[in-house]
């Protein structure tokens, strides 16, 4: 009882320090105005005609896609709702509060910067097991009626990115230089950040199998060969 105690602890804490530092990434990125992921695209559009701040365009876009979980019949977790307020109330507290940055290669450093931290913030969060983040689970929502994940997704970004850059959401270089950097690193801190469940099970070492050829003559032969099956691949882009 104890244990389950301190590994629930133990997630609770990974999950709030995913979070937190997920916001802080994208405070990270949002301010030197260099180009922002798809979902950002998005959301810096509904910011600027709106005149909300982003953080809490994050919120309510969160919530509304939360809602397009139920005729998918997808279950939200803990992780789920504090992915929704959580990074939405650091942004907009650091970007009240940070100085924006001016000099173009400060501007750089800065985004990418919010990049790496983007990377390592995701693999804490996800790895944490507790709920995927709303647009994720649109995602997996949407591929499981028969449709490829890669599909899906693909589709998703290109039509936030579209309708932000319509709505003069920040779409620059950052943009491409986060939709190459982003899945590399993540491919990495997932399963380094990975508890319980979460990890990805061990394959498993097949023993041989004993035949009796004749009588005199039993030999060993290899068992076949035993695979474990792949974990469902975690899918994120931009906040999840």
């Amino acid at each position: 009882m104890h244990a389950k105690s301190r590994e629930r602890t133990a997630r609770l804490l990974q999950l709030a320090a995913g979070l937190f530092l997920y916001g802080v990434s994208e405070a990270l990125m949002l301010a030197p105005a260099v180009g922002v992921d798809p979902w950002d695209v998005f959301h810096t559009g509904l910011a600027r005609i709106t005149g909300i701040q982003v953080g809490t365009v994050l919120i309510i876009v969160g919530g509304v896609v939360l809602m397009l979980w139920i005729p998918l019949r997808q279950r939200p977790g803990l992780g789920t709702v504090a992915n929704i307020v959580v990074i939405g109330a650091v942004v907009d507290l650091l970007l009240a509060t940070m100085p924006a940055p001016h000099a173009l290669w400060l501007r750089w450093a800065v985004f990418v910067a919010g990049v790496l931290l983007n990377g390592v913030a995701t693999g804490l969060y996800i790895g944490a097991g507790l709920g995927a983040g709303p647009r994720d689970g649109l995602t997996t929502g949407l591929a499981a009626r028969g449709r490829s994940i890669r599909v899906v997704r693909t589709g998703i970004e290109l039509s936030v990115l579209a309708v932000g850059w319509l709505l003069g959401g920040n779409v620059g270089a950052g943009t491409l230089i986060y939709a190459l950097g982003i899945g590399p690193l993540v491919h990495v801190t997932i399963p380094w950040f990975a508890r319980g469940s979460a990890r990805p099970a061990p394959a498993r070492t097949p023993t041989p199998v004993l035949v009796l050829t004749s009588p005199s003559a039993p030999t060993l032969a290899p068992a076949p060969t035993l695979v474990s099956a792949a974990p469902t691949p975690q899918t994120c882009s931009g906040i999840g």
